[in-house]
């Protein structure tokens, strides 16, 4: 058992949510593992880590997790939204489906999964909100454009959060990563949209590791409560876009 106290992932099967996981369980934290798929997050071999196999746009279900970590844990002192879904198409050609769940998955369930952990956050006076963000979120990408607009309303929210729970000693802040070495592109059919994104990748050295954007989260998050980075964008030294 630990005395430190817990830390909230969505996404936390795979790539950036994965690594986040290690890296907070490697600090001593609790944690409350949100993903889909049950099996990655057994595999991660973590201590003192609840797992939920929900899907993240399922708030009741989210809910329910959230209370069974806290009860085991004491009250979520950090919530990691990094749960996110990533479909390059141009619009004209975008399965409808995709733009709808892109909004739900990027924007939606952030949003009602903050909720969730803002009110205990408010009593208490203090807590941190990390909201994963992109470089999709500060310009504009060929075959982007639905994803791209996800980005940008996660980057307008969480500016927004903040200055809603600024007096409540809340923060809130925004991580923004450039390309990064993920499975994120597996709602991008094969074709020349994917094949001109990994061509990009490969020529600056295949993009960030998982493990150096979890690096800046908790380093973020380590912070004294009464300093706050706000925005951190982190890419590639060599991406030029």
């Amino acid at each position: 058992m630990t005395d430190l106290p817990l830390v909230v992932i969505t996404g936390a099967s795979s790539g950036i949510g994965a690594a986040t996981a290690r890296a907070f369980a490697a600090a001593g934290h609790p944690l409350l593992l949100i993903a889909r798929r049950l099996e990655p997050m057994v595999e991660l071999g973590l201590e003192n880590a609840e797992l939920a196999a929900v899907d993240v746009t399922d708030t009741a279900a989210v809910a329910e997790a959230l209370a069974r970590a806290e009860e085991r844990f004491g009250a979520a002192d950090l919530l990691v939204n990094n749960a996110g879904l990533m479909a390059l198409s141009a619009v004209a050609e975008q399965d409808p489906a995709l733009v709808q769940e892109q909004f739900d998955v990027n924007c939606v369930a952030l949003m009602k999964n903050s909720q969730l952990v803002l009110p205990g956050m408010q009593t208490r006076r203090r807590g941190t909100i990390v909201n994963i963000g992109s470089i999709a979120g500060k310009q504009l990408y060929t075959d982007h454009t639905v994803y791209n607009g996800t980005k940008y309303a996660v980057h307008a929210m969480t500016e927004g959060l903040r200055r809603e729970n600024a007096a409540h000693g809340v923060r809130v802040l925004l991580v923004a990563p450039g390309m990064v070495d993920t499975g994120l592109l597996g709602n991008t059919g094969e074709g020349a949209v994917l094949d001109g994104y990994l061509d990009y990748k490969s020529s600056i050295g295949g993009g960030l590791r998982p493990d150096d954007i979890a690096q800046a989260i908790l380093t973020a998050y380590q912070l004294p409560q009464h300093i706050s980075f706000r925005e951190i964008v982190v890419a590639p030294t060599s991406q030029d876009a």
